[in-house]
């Protein structure tokens, strides 16, 4: 039904995650915040997959919107403005998860199941590249 990326812009948008990832954990590890906190929310944002409880439309647009990177870097920058730690801490963990999501291929979801995204099928290995 929807289009995928795929080829040379799949691989650079998963190495980009790859990228977001390491330098959200590079940054983290200058907040001194606890690696503890790290730990425990960095699979929180996975509760957006909640919305999926509402049917596979109502679950792609609750998950796309815990799972784009403007909400953690608005959250992260609300806490540099407002000298916020904990804000900052927070959105830093949220974009290194999207980041290790997107580099192991799972993007932003269409509401024709879970498993499609615009990286591909998850779970599908090379197959959608």
């Amino acid at each position: 039904m929807n289009g995928f990326v795929t080829g040379t812009p799949r691989t650079l948008l998963r190495l980009e995650g790859l990228l977001v990832l390491a330098g959200a954990t590079i940054v983290y590890s200058r907040l001194e915040a606890g690696w503890w906190l790290f730990g425990i929310l960095f699979f929180a944002p996975d509760v957006f997959m909640v919305g999926y409880l509402l049917g596979r439309k109502a679950g792609a647009v609750v998950y796309n919107f815990g799972h784009c990177y403007a909400l953690p870097l608005a959250v992260a920058g609300i806490g540099v403005f407002w000298a916020i730690p904990q804000a900052t801490a927070i959105g830093v963990i949220w974009a290194a998860h999207i980041g290790f999501d997107r580099a192991l291929g799972y993007g932003l979801k269409y509401d024709d199941g879970f498993s499609s995204n615009h990286l591909g099928q998850a779970g599908q290995g090379r197959s959608a590249s």
